[in-house]
């Protein structure tokens, strides 16, 4: 499907899902290659990173763990600024490799605001594994180590990204047309 409808508003195809699939790998390796001998946990961001989380897992070379944390800061096709935390982290993350799992990074405010919680729970390190950053949007610095793909400032959804909780389940990533 090169164009879908949904909610009345018209998305085409911007990320076909081969091409999702072979960075996934590709940043799946980096991470292998990075944290060879150790034992990471995945810290995926509910509801968007589920299944970039579980690809991610299944392509890792290296023994890992997975758990996930649930934040809010989006309304519609808009940010709302303030994050809200709904699901938390149960795990001692204690010299723990902690790897942040996020769908998509446009502000960065919630992930400071998460890079910044987890840093009081003693890990031995916080990275962030983003599938699509926004870098035109950015508004704190962030160190950003594992990334998928950078791209414009345009409200997408598909693999496991949202329009008001449908069109998750699309294997492609699509871009609203204006």
């Amino acid at each position: 499907m090169e164009q879908v409808e949904v909610n009345g508003k018209t998305f085409r195809i911007s990320i076909p899902e081969a091409e999702i699939k072979k960075r996934v790998k590709a940043v799946a390796e980096e991470i292998s290659r990075d944290l060879e001998g150790k034992n990471p946990l995945l810290l995926g961001v509910l509801n968007g990173a589920f299944i970039f989380a579980a690809d991610l897992m299944r392509e890792m070379t290296i023994p890992c763990e997975i758990s996930f944390v649930k934040l809010a800061s989006y309304q519609g096709t808009t940010s709302t600024g303030k994050v809200t935390e709904v699901l938390g982290i149960n795990e001692d993350l204690t010299g723990r490799d902690i790897i942040i799992v996020e769908d998509i990074v446009d502000t960065g405010l919630t992930m400071k605001r998460m890079i910044e919680s987890l840093g009081t729970r003693n890990p031995a390190s916080v990275s962030v594994c983003a599938l699509l950053v926004k870098p035109d949007k950015l508004q704190v610095e962030l160190d950003l180590k594992y990334v998928a793909f950078k791209i414009p400032n345009e409200f997408i959804l598909g693999y496991g990204l949202d329009y008001d909780q449908a069109a998750r389940g699309l294997k492609d990533i699509y871009t609203l047309v204006p």
